[in-house]
């Protein structure tokens, strides 16, 4: 009878592996084959996939922008005079912040594709908790300064690590969306730090720490908390995910490898360099850094320029609200109407000159209700074009790997735009803050300037490769053959199939 179970065994064990074994196959057949979800199949599965990821990210997300700029409300609960705080040291407090945020970003993103996202997004997410509520317990302007520091180097593969994360389970013209629904998050920092900050800052005296200070532990033990559960919520890969059937995994493939061109996805440090070479790369850097020192300057001065309006304290915080709520509605509703149109540099550049608008009411009168206005334009100009930049930028580079390190850099070099904010509204130019509203209006122009310079390039580029195309005998990108894209592969965005979005 054992012989007779072990041949049992024996006939199942080697039945098990040759299914295995056929699977692969059968995987590759079904992936060459292409996308098989009809219409309404596709709709359901990326509702599917959204429910399971989406929400969380933005979770994340509403931490970490929560945790960076609280600062802002903490300073009208008194941080400054129990730090001892004069002159520029607020300022300095802000910007010393980002240099360690921008240096994490790059080797961040590599780590996260050499490792997996759901590790390396816990580790991150528990130091900047960590770093977070240690900042609730400083007594010195020094200490303050090295818990920033501190808390720039966690942060600072968040943002570049799920924007990469998000472009691998969707198509190029979905991800626009998505990453608008992540980064509206921080619209809801805003609005959420403000009514938090309120409450919390009553515990005033409570062991016998200032309301400031606990505003930074609260705020810090919640990130803490979520960070460790993210390691069993956040699904590395579409191949590994458990929330889809066997024939969604092959189908979420199936329809990035349509969409992505068959271009290499594997790591290789020339992929490193051809991001580091790439020209267009460094022009979203300056569309970016145009926009991210107002997206700073904003979320964290707005309570103290609603203040300058002749506000209260507790009523600036309170006002602070409105305009981010404005903000998130704005972010998403462009994120959405972008994909719809495939389109990102004219609805980018639509933006801009809705920012403009607004900070130009903040500069051309002292009327408190017109500036106010100007706040909401101002809000609803500059934060939905910071998912839309950074998508249009991952839009356009070929390669899983350039991808990484190209939306490392344009995030990266655009933090530095935190440096910059940190100074802009000096406490010697309140209440009109001329020079600072100034300096935004300048900003945002130049991202204009340059989002019509790419967005007139691209569309060239696009003519002249399908001009190329037709010089070939190809009628269109469909008949291009396996072989063909497998020639190009390592070639990146410069293989002559990829089409850019304008």
């Amino acid at each position: 009878m054992h012989m007779s179970l072990s041949k049992e065994k024996l006939s199942v064990e080697v039945g098990s592996a040759s299914q295995s074994v056929l699977e692969k196959p059968q995987r590759l057949e079904s992936l060459e084959a292409g996308s098989k979800f009809t219409p309404a199949e596709t709709k359901r599965l990326l509702r599917k996939m959204d429910w399971n990821l989406v929400p969380f990210l933005a979770l994340l997300y509403l931490l970490s922008f929560l945790d960076r700029t609280n600062i802002g409300n903490a300073r009208l609960a008194g941080l400054e005079k129990d730090l001892g705080m004069q002159g520029l040291d607020y300022n300095i407090a802000l910007a010393v912040f980002f240099p360690f945020y921008v240096a994490a970003e790059i080797p961040s993103n590599i780590m996260m594709k050499r490792t997996s996202p759901s590790l390396w997004l816990s580790i991150i997410m528990l130091a900047w908790g960590v770093c977070m509520t240690l900042m609730g317990v400083v007594t010195t302007f020094p200490g303050l300064l090295v818990a920033r520091m501190a808390l720039g180097l966690a942060e600072g593969g968040l943002f570049p690590g799920v924007t990469w994360y998000i472009t691998q389970w969707y198509r190029r013209h979905e991800c626009g969306f998505r990453m608008a629904i992540f980064f509206s998050a921080a619209t809801l920092a805003g609005a959420f730090g403000g009514l938090l900050a309120r409450g919390l800052s009553e515990l005033k005296g409570k062991g016998g720490r200032p309301g400031w200070a606990w505003i930074f532990i609260i705020e810090g033990l919640a990130t803490i908390v979520v960070a460790a559960v993210a390691k069993f919520v956040i699904h590395d890969r579409p191949e590994t995910a458990r929330f889809l059937t066997e024939e969604e995994k092959t189908e979420v493939q199936a329809r990035l490898k349509e969409d992505r061109t068959s271009l290499a996805d594997e790591f290789d440090t020339q992929y490193v360099k051809a991001a580091l070479k790439d020209w267009k790369i460094y022009v979203h850097m300056l569309i970016t850094i145009g926009i991210y020192t107002p997206l700073y300057s904003i979320s964290l001065f707005l309570p103290t320029i609603v203040k300058n309006m002749g506000y209260t304290n507790e009523k600036s915080q309170l006002m602070s609200v409105p305009p981010y709520v404005a903000g998130c509605i704005a972010t998403i509703a462009g994120g959405y109407a972008a994909d719809r149109a495939q389109k990102r540099g004219t609805f980018m550049m639509g933006f801009c000159l809705v920012a403009i608008i607004g900070f130009v009411l903040l500069i051309s009168t002292h009327i408190p209700a017109v500036q106010y206005v100007g706040t909401f334009l101002a809000v609803c100009g500059i934060y939905p074009n910071v998912p839309m930049g950074v998508a249009w930028n991952g839009n356009n580079i070929g390669g899983s790997t350039k991808r990484a390190v190209g939306i490392a850099m344009h995030v990266g070099f655009g933090n530095l735009g935190g440096v910059i904010a940190g100074f802009v509204y000096r406490a010697t130019d309140a209440p009109r803050y001329f020079q600072g509203h100034g300096l935004l209006i300048a900003t945002t122009t130049m991202s204009f300037f340059l989002c019509l310079f790419m967005h007139i390039h691209l569309r060239q580029e696009n003519a002249r490769r399908e001009a190329e195309m037709k010089a070939r005998g190809l009628a269109s990108l469909d008949q291009y053959t396996e072989e063909m894209k497998t020639a190009e592969r390592e070639k990146g965005d410069e293989a002559s199939f990829f089409r850019y979005t304008i």
